[in-house]
């Protein structure tokens, strides 16, 4: 019956057009124009280009690429004139780390045919490997935006090599040129976590070096013993060989005992008092150290703040946690509960590695923050952002403000994002009302773009003047409560010249952000002989009684 109505419709539809002289044109659908592919046989000879990380990431990330055979290039670090091209070639409206990124890469290809290749020779040559996405937020229209570069520029037809961010491992580029495999993918793991705890350790230590310029270099130098181990690592036989040789082979721990002694002998002064500043936003706003924020990092250092940089292995906890979230909520809708079972504990498995792996290199390095667990992220946004509302960082933005401040963290939060980035502008709004609740926050926005600089660091100095101030007050209540004067708490540490080296680890005080006022607690304690030795610290507790 159901399909006798479907034919006496069609049969009126035709009739009614018919009348009204309407001829029906056949649908035609949009698709995406094929695109040459990236074959096996082109491995030796074409070069992968990528970039939108750090240069600490990009460098290590070049060094997986060659342990898997690939030939691979980072793209320089974006400035303005990259963001200007990228604007040159674009829609208007787009995020600005899309201008950045975008027209760095379009910025390098002119700068080859500069060179003197030929435009045939660099599409032959290179291709682009990216991540994707898809949602409310504008980075799923990346792609687009490369290819609609690309093609204004000239370099129709160039390939751009896209993997989805959100499928983890079973992530494809589609193209046999290049497999996202095992060896791969752990290799990535190994140069994210290394690459995170080294920027750490710089953003730790560098505010607090007694020698200036120390610091990056001692950093640098740990750089290159981390990239030629990674590029030096083959695959092995075997999914899991290839895991348990990344996570537990004697290779990793050489790495991990050498990265440990070209950072040991840093000295550093840790009763200087600082405000820390948490930095949060938009993942790529946030994490990047060029003119796509205003160098804010390098700012914030000049005016004397600490600067607390969010780690790539936050942003990967997020998107295991949101799978974990997605596949409760579809449990027992449109997925058996066995699977949602069996998904999460692979889920669970996941996590706990990569914070092992990441846990390993922040003691073994002097790290002092740990990755931050993402459920209780989750439940400290949960009264003002749900955390299955997808975009950007989606409530990472609200649960960072809320765990740095009310657990004693950080002085500040300072939130970077681009101009007009929808998922941070409705994380600002649900700001106002947090802030209304939480009194004490010092929590500045600010929107990042071509231009701007000037007043974005005028309002960001203009809350670094309370969030010293704050430190200081701390500092003081600590060293009131230690029962010691700040000299002679100097005269204990330059007798103990272990307490002076970057990787003599300092415990944690709950509710204290400051490193001099956490710092004077813990010589405190030595000097009163309340202290034991953390397992592999330089030296035994002191005797009691010893000054």
């Amino acid at each position: 019956m159901f399909n006798d109505i479907e034919r006496r419709c069609a049969d009126a539809r035709r009739r009614l057009e018919a009348r009204a002289h309407i001829v029906a044109a056949p649908i035609e659908h949009y698709r995406l124009p094929p695109e040459r592919p990236f074959s096996t046989e082109e491995r030796g000879e074409v070069t992968i280009l990528f970039g939108g990380l750090t240069s600490r990431h990009e460098r290590l990330v070049q060094a997986v690429f060659e342990s898997c055979g690939y030939r691979s290039l980072p793209l320089p670090q974006p400035d303005l004139a990259a963001c200007l091209t990228g604007k040159h070639y674009c829609n208007p409206g787009v995020c600005n780390p899309a201008y950045f990124t975008v027209g760095n890469l379009v910025r390098f290809l002119q700068q080859l045919e500069a060179g003197g290749m030929t435009r045939q020779d660099i599409i032959d040559r290179y291709v682009f490997f990216t991540a994707g996405s898809c949602g409310p937020c504008r980075f799923g229209m990346y792609e687009a935006e490369y290819r609609l570069a690309l093609r204004g520029a000239g370099f129709g037809g160039f390939r751009v090599l896209l993997f989805q961010q959100d499928h983890g491992v079973k992530a494809d580029t589609g193209e046999p040129g290049l497999k996202l495999s095992v060896h791969l993918g752990m290799g990535a793991v190994r140069a994210f976590t290394i690459a995170d705890a080294l920027q750490a350790f710089g953003y730790d230590m560098r505010p607090y070096e007694t020698r200036a310029g120390t610091t990056d270099r001692v950093v640098g130098e740990a750089l290159d013993i981390a990239a030629r181990s990674i590029a030096s690592r083959q695959a092995l036989p075997g999914r899991y060989a290839n895991v348990w040789a990344h996570l537990y082979g004697s290779e990793t721990r050489r790495t991990l005992s050498a990265l440990r002694s070209v950072l040991q002998p840093l000295e550093v002064d840790r009763l200087r008092v600082k405000p820390v500043v948490k930095v949060t936003g938009e993942f790529w706003a946030q994490s990047t150290e060029t003119d796509g924020n205003f160098r804010m990092f390098e700012f914030l250092e000049q005016e004397g703040a600490h600067v607390l940089v969010e780690p790539i292995g936050g942003w990967v906890m997020y998107l295991l946690q949101s799978a974990r979230e997605r596949l409760r909520e579809r449990r027992g809708l449109d997925l058996a509960l066995r699977t949602a079972v069996l998904r999460a504990r692979l889920i669970d498995v996941g996590e706990r590695l990569y914070r092992h792996q990441y846990d390993r290199l922040r003691r073994a390095l002097n790290v002092t923050h740990a990755l931050v667990d993402q459920r209780t992220l989750a439940r400290l946004a949960e009264p003002f952002y749900r955390q299955l509302a997808r975009g950007g960082e989606g409530h990472l933005e609200v649960a960072k403000n809320i765990y740095f401040t009310t657990y004693g963290e950080a002085h500040m939060v300072l939130s970077l994002k681009p101009f007009g980035c929808m998922p941070s502008t409705q994380s600002d709004g649900v700001q106002s009302a947090l802030l209304s609740r939480l009194k004490d926050t010092i929590f500045v926005s600010v929107e990042t773009g071509s231009d701007g600089e000037l007043t974005a660091r005028n309002r960001v100095e203009m809350a670094l003047v309370e969030a010293r101030e704050r430190a200081q007050e701390e500092f003081d209540r600590a060293l009131g409560s230690s029962g010691r004067a700040l000299d002679d708490i100097r005269r204990y540490v330059a007798d103990h010249p272990e307490m002076r080296a970057a990787t003599y680890r300092v415990p944690r005080r709950r509710g204290i952000a400051g490193v001099a006022a956490t710092f004077v607690l813990h010589v405190a304690d030595r000097m009163n002989g309340r202290w034991t030795a953390w397992p592999g610290q330089l030296t035994p507790a002191p005797h009691r009684g010893a000054r």
